[in-house]
């Protein structure tokens, strides 16, 4: 079947956007993203930050593929250090949120990332992250500067 051009469109938005705060993304909530009582489970919130955090990154320039590769000189990986998680209101099947993310603080080897998901203007669920990148052996890596002003609010 030919392409067309459907792939191109279709990708075009899939990563979010880069924002002057940061970075957003949009994400329905689907009948797998809840518990019994069609509320989203509370985990599952996880994965819509994280989905935020590392198309954030993707765009960036910073990719996770590459990261393993060793293009940096060795072999690097992400690690969460600390998470806090406020629950505000729930998300419902077939909602449509906006996660945002954007870069508080980056210090040697870490940074830390505040991140809302909100329905609308209704804010539901706020994290603040604190992530590092490792070598191989497990030490902590200092960040490389071109990524502070990458990840850096520019506004």
């Amino acid at each position: 079947m030919a392409d067309h051009g459907e792939s191109a469109r279709l990708l075009t938005g899939i990563a979010g956007e880069l924002t002057p705060f940061g970075h957003r993304i949009m994400a329905r909530v689907y009948y797998a993203d809840t518990d019994f009582s069609g509320v989203v489970y509370h985990a599952r919130y996880l994965e819509f930050f994280e989905r935020g955090r590392s198309d954030f990154l993707r765009l960036a320039g910073v990719h996770h593929t590459e990261l393993a590769d060793g293009k940096h000189g060795e072999k690097l990986v992400w690690v969460v250090r600390r998470m806090e998680i406020d629950f505000r209101g729930p998300a419902r099947i077939d909602d449509i949120l906006t996660v945002d993310t954007h870069a508080e603080d980056i210090s040697g080897a870490r940074i830390v990332m505040a991140q809302q998901l909100k329905r609308g203007h209704e804010v539901l669920v706020e994290a603040r992250v604190e992530a590092a990148i490792i070598g191989a052996n497990g030490r902590p890596r200092r960040f490389p500067k071109e990524w502070i002003a990458a990840f850096m609010p520019k506004g």
